[in-house]
C-alpha cells in the first residue's frame, strides 16, 4: 500500500526534526562561547549553565529555543514539522478509508491538522515580545491546544487501528500497536494528573521538566509508527 510507505517515511522525521532541534537548542543556550565572535552570537537571555533540563527542569524549551540565534533553528524545524504532520495525518486518513471501504474524514484527521496549525502558530510567535498579559494568555492556549488535539487525534488512530488489526494482520507489528497504546494512555493520564499543578503559580522546575519530557513523550508516537508498519513492496 503506497499509504503505508509514505506513512513510515513521515513518521521518522516527525520525530527526529523536532527532537534534534529544541535539543540542539539546549547545546547552544549551554555553549554560547562557540559562537561568541561570530554573526550568530547568543542572546544573553538564551544562556544557561550547563544542566539536565529532563530531569531538574533548569530551564523550559521556549528560553531555549526563543531567542537568536536558536530560534533560527527552532521556528523553521517546527513549522516543517506541521507541515509533515498535515501530511502524516492525510496519508493515515486515506489508508483507514481503503481499509473501511469508506470516503470521510476521520476524527483524528481533523484533530491531527488542527494540532499541526497550533503547533505552527506557537512557533511562529514565539519570542515575539508583546508586553501584554491577552499575549500571554495566547501562547498559552495555542500551546495547550496543540498538546490538547494531539492527544485526541492520536488516540482515535490508535482505536481505529486497534479494531482493524486483523485486516491488518501481515502490515502491522501487533507489540507496537499495543505500546501505542500504552503511550497515548501514559499521556493522557500524566496531561489530567499534572493539570492541577500546572494551572497554579511556583513548580517551576517540575512544570520545565515535565514540559521537555512531555514533547518527547507526544513525538515518541511517531517514532512508534516507523516500526508499527512493516516495509511493503
Amino acid at each position: 500500500m503506497p499509504e503505508v510507505t509514505q506513512i513510515r517515511k513521515l513518521s521518522i522525521w516527525i520525530f527526529l526534526i523536532p527532537l534534534l532541534a529544541i535539543n540542539l537548542c539546549l547545546y547552544i543556550s549551554q555553549n554560547p562561547d562557540f559562537l561568541e565572535y561570530t554573526i550568530f552570537k547568543v542572546d544573553q537571555i538564551g544562556r544557561s549553565a550547563f544542566s539536565i533540563p529532563y530531569l531538574d527542569g533548569s530551564l523550559s524549551i521556549s528560553r531555549a529555543s526563543r531567542t537568536y540565534p536558536q530560534y533560527l533553528i527552532f521556528k523553521p524545524s517546527m513549522i516543517l514539522t506541521a507541515i509533515l504532520l498535515y501530511y502524516y495525518w492525510k496519508y493515515n486518513n486515506g489508508l483507514v478509508n481503503k481499509l473501511y471501504s469508506t470516503d470521510k474524514n476521520f476524527k483524528f484527521k481533523t484533530f491531527g491538522i488542527l494540532s499541526a496549525i497550533f503547533l505552527a502558530i506557537h512557533s511562529i510567535f514565539l519570542g515575539i515580545k508583546f508586553d501584554i498579559q491577552v499575549y500571554k494568555l495566547f501562547r498559552r492556549i495555542v500551546l495547550l491546544l496543540f498538546i490538547i488535539f494531539e492527544l485526541i487525534a492520536q488516540g482515535y488512530l490508535v482505536y481505529h487501528l486497534y479494531k482493524l488489526k486483523a485486516q491488518l494482520n501481515e502490515l502491522i507489528n501487533r507489540k507496537v500497536l499495543i505500546a501505542k497504546i500504552i503511550l497515548v494512555t501514559i499521556l493522557v493520564i500524566v496531561a489530567v494528573v499534572s493539570l492541577p499543578t500546572l494551572l497554579t503559580k511556583g513548580n517551576t522546575h517540575f512544570k520545565h521538566m515535565l514540559e521537555w519530557n512531555y514533547f518527547v513523550g507526544v513525538i515518541l508516537f511517531y517514532l512508534f509508527s516507523r516500526f508499527f508498519w512493516k516495509r511493503t513492496t
